[in-house]
């Protein structure tokens, strides 16, 4: 198993999707939609950290409610944008 610059585990694409229940070419399009950015190695294969398996389980939770990728887009992009003001928020008081 890689391990990113920070430390972390990375993993590759087919053991996350046996981590996540998503199906490779579906991990494919979320990256291609920019729901998830995996890093890559020096040959350019994908290599996902905890934060994007944590990250693509909430995108599947999405999916299996019925929101369509662009909604799910919309949402990721909300509740990272809530998680950076509240961060923000804390580290005023």
């Amino acid at each position: 198993m890689a391990s990113s610059a920070s430390g972390g585990r990375l993993f590759s694409i087919s053991r996350v999707a046996e981590l996540t229940g998503v199906g490779v070419q579906s991990l494919r399009q979320y990256e291609a939609r920019g729901l998830v950015t995996p890093m890559r190695s020096e040959g350019g294969t994908r290599r996902f950290s905890r934060g994007d398996i944590a990250r693509l389980r909430r995108v599947r939770e999405l999916v299996d409610v019925g929101a369509n990728l662009a909604s799910i887009g919309i949402i990721l992009d909300l509740q990272d944008e809530n998680t950076s003001l509240r961060y923000e928020l804390g580290r005023m008081q």
